[in-house]
């Protein structure tokens, strides 16, 4: 198992300023941040140029992970695979082939995506409209060498009513996905707020999570017995704030991540353990944000035996 970072949290920096400055800080791998623009929304990233990403480029990138003695674990692209606009889901499946064609020139085993959600169908027709998606991607990551990685957030902000907008969230539809062929990029973060103990959900799906993401959850005292587990309802100007809890760098919130790397090295996982930066108490500016990452990476860094 390596500790590694996620470099979406860090946009106005260019990935050779993160690399250095990762590497100096003790990180061993990044999850590097592939949108294909910054600034969408909160926590994305452009930090690989993946349009028209050639040799020259990919010699670039190994010269600078070489150089800093760092592994690239994965790219990331959180997009809605299922967005209900025609248009808007077809630019996000161009640019979904592109960061896969771009892992392959670089040997990087996977890319990390959302299944998503079509906000305006129930369940049951986004999960037969996936069944159709996602067949393809996972056949051309394959033929590439590479496979497709999901992310367990909820992506509550994305649903107009602040309900599930990444149906991935739970165990049960882990089982669905992994029968498309898609893999697991656990998150306990996600699992600790909808009421699923993170930890009892390594041992059955060992096989399947071949990268992880650090992140850690604060619950906000009292604050559920008066908005419920689904959040605000009455007044919510920000779709992402549920009124009860908040994300926080790992040793500032509520998961176990002693018994968290425990499992993970029990159940016989060697990925990559990966901090994602989204906590608002060290956020805002640079320096808070590489604070964060410092406070995480003494946090996990005494768990990681290599």
């Amino acid at each position: 198992m390596k500790l590694g970072m996620l470099t979406a949290c860090l946009p106005q920096l260019s990935l050779a300023e993160i690399a250095a400055w990762a590497s100096e800080t003790g990180y061993q791998a990044l999850e590097v941040a592939a949108w294909p623009r910054t600034g969408g929304r909160d926590f994305e990233a452009a930090h690989l140029p993946v349009a028209g990403f050639g040799e020259r480029e990919a010699d670039e990138i190994r010269g600078l992970f070489q150089r800093h003695r760092l592994d690239l674990s994965a790219l990331a692209y959180y997009e809605n695979n299922l967005h209900p606009d025609a248009r808007r889901r077809a630019e996000i499946h161009a640019h979904l082939k592109a960061v896969i064609d771009t892992a392959a020139a670089l040997d990087v085993p996977y890319v990390g995506t959302f299944v998503g959600r079509d906000w305006t169908r129930p369940v049951a027709p986004n999960l037969e409209e996936a069944e159709k998606v996602f067949p393809e991607f996972v056949e051309y990551a394959g033929e590439r060498g590479v496979r497709l990685i999901i992310e367990n957030c909820v992506m509550e902000g994305w649903h107009p009513d602040g309900y599930p907008g990444n149906l991935a969230y739970s165990p049960e539809l882990w089982e669905w996905m992994f029968s498309l062929g898609l893999y697991l990029n656990w998150d306990p973060s996600h699992l600790t707020w909808i009421g699923v103990d993170p930890v009892r959900t390594i041992a059955p799906y060992a096989d399947r999570i071949v990268h992880a993401q650090a992140k850690d959850l604060q619950i906000l005292p009292g604050k559920v017995d008066r908005y419920g587990v689904f959040g605000k309802a009455v007044r919510r100007e920000d779709p992402w704030d549920t009124g009860w809890w908040r994300y926080r760098v790992p040793g500032r919130g509520q998961v176990d991540w002693s018994a968290v790397v425990d499992a993970l090295y029990e159940h016989g996982f060697t990925g990559t353990l990966s901090v994602e930066h989204e906590d608002p108490v060290w956020g805002g500016t640079e320096e808070k944000v590489k604070t964060g990452l410092e406070i995480a990476h003494r946090t996990l860094r005494p768990l990681i035996v290599a």
